[in-house]
This record gives C-alpha cells, structure tokens and sequence, in this order.
C-alpha cells in the first residue's frame, strides 16, 4: 500500500475513544487525534471535566463528545460500549489512557485497597476495555487500539510496585490481544511513556529530591511535556501504522536505554 504524506496520518471519518481523557496525557491525545480529523469520544470519570476538553476540541474545528466511564467498573464499561454502538454503531480507534496509582511507597506495605484499586484499573479494567473494543471494531473490517502502559512495566519505579506490576501486565496484555486480534483487522499497540509532568506524575515530578534522582537516568535529563506523547499515538492509530502491531514505543527520554 503506497501512502502519500497528506494520508498517512488522515484520520478522518474514524471513531476514536480516549479514557482518562480529560487532562495530562489524555487530553493532549485527544486533541491530536481530532486535529487529524477523528470523531473523538473524550472520557473519563467525571464528565464536566471532559465537557471542558471536548469543548476546546470543537472551538478548534473538530469533533468531539463526552462519555464518562469510570474502567474500574464493570456496568460502566459495558455501559459505554453499548452507548457508541447504539450513537455510532462502530469504533475505529481506542486509547487506554486511564490509570490508578494510589499508593507511593514502599511495596511490603501496600494495603489491600491500594492494591486492589491499582488491580482493577490497570489490569481489569484495560482488559475489558480491549476485549469490548475488539468486538465493535471486527463488525466494521478493524481498527487500532493503543494502551498506555510506562517505563515502570519494564523497570520497577522505586516505590512503585504495585502500579509497575500492572503496567508489566499491560505490557504482556497488549502482545496477547495483538497476536490474537491481527487476523480480525484489530492491531493492538503500546506506548511506554517515561516522566511526564501531569497531576497524575505529582509524587515523581514535584519532589525536587526524587527528581534529581530520576533525572540522573535520563539521558535527556528532562521531564516529558503530554504533547511529547500525542504524537507517538497518532502514528500507531493512523495508517501510518498499518504493519506495526504488538509493539511496545517507549517515549522516555531515553531510560531503558540506560
């Protein structure tokens, strides 16, 4: 397939779903997506906050619409997928974004609501999320879904365990449904974002002492801006895209190469 420049990142007329969507990373992600055309569907637990984002969206031109879901519950879910299948009746593209990461510190003493919260998002959560999206999009020929998971699924952020062993899970759950959903039409990607200065990213990015430390790993010794990741996803959903599947792009200053 031969692809001109203008189309290789064309995304328009595509249905697009981005969770945790209404600031940090996914709001940058949604913004992108609906740049290059894309209906985006900008979710999150509270829908006044992703009302704020879908409104920017449509002020620049674009599209967008507001589903709240909270993935840590299942009706919620289920819930959202029947709503685009009812308003649309078809999903090209979804972006798991949202995560919970509740408990910074030492991992003997992570607690069992911590634990299980962190469980239910990450892992649960982005499971269903994908397994959902894999049964709207084979009904129309495909489509691209990308989970966020972190550098922390490869190499365990100090005082992190319990999140960096659900991003670790990300990792192995996006190359399962990639291996499982190709011959659907579905190509299932990853993107491992580094330090990125969001609220969520609050412990790491706003404590002068462990950000020295992290920095100290970095080769670019800097923190990511949230548009240095929009554009990771745009390739991996767009046409661009067409052969990658399964991969996992790290976009971390250059940490795992360290």
């Amino acid at each position: 397939m031969s692809l001109n420049p203008a189309s290789m990142f064309d995304l328009t007329g595509k249905v697009a779903l981005v969770t945790g969507a209404s600031r940090g990373i996914g709001e940058s992600i949604a913004r992108t997506l609906a740049a290059a055309g894309a209906h985006v569907i900008v979710s999150s637990r509270k829908a006044a906050d992703c009302e704020k984002v879908a409104e920017a969206i449509r002020a620049a031109g674009g599209k967008a619409e507001v589903r709240a879901c909270h993935i840590g519950e299942m009706d919620q879910v289920q819930q959202v997928f029947a709503d685009i299948a009812a308003a649309h009746g078809r999903l090209d593209i979804l972006v798991n974004n949202a995560a919970a990461n509740p408990y910074f510190g030492p991992i003997a003493d992570t607690d069992l609501g911590a634990f299980q919260k962190t469980v239910d998002v990450n892992i649960r959560g982005y499971f269903f999320m994908c397994a959902l999206g894999v049964k709207l999009m084979r009904k129309n020929g495909g489509g691209s879904i990308v989970n966020v998971a972190s550098v922390n699924g490869v190499v365990p952020g100090d005082f992190q365990g319990i999140y960096s062993i659900t991003k670790a899970a990300v990792i192995s759950m996006t190359q399962a449904f990639a291996k499982e959903c190709a011959g659907m039409g579905v190509r299932v990607n990853a993107l491992l974002p580094g330090a990125t200065d969001t609220k969520f990213a609050a412990a790491l990015v706003k404590n002068e002492a462990i950000l020295k430390q992290a920095m100290a790993h970095v080769p670019m010794r800097r923190v990511a801006a949230p548009d240095e990741m929009a554009g990771a996803v745009l390739y991996l959903v767009s046409p661009a895209a067409s052969y990658t599947t399964g991969a996992c792009l790290n976009v971390d200053g250059g940490y795992l190469t360290v």
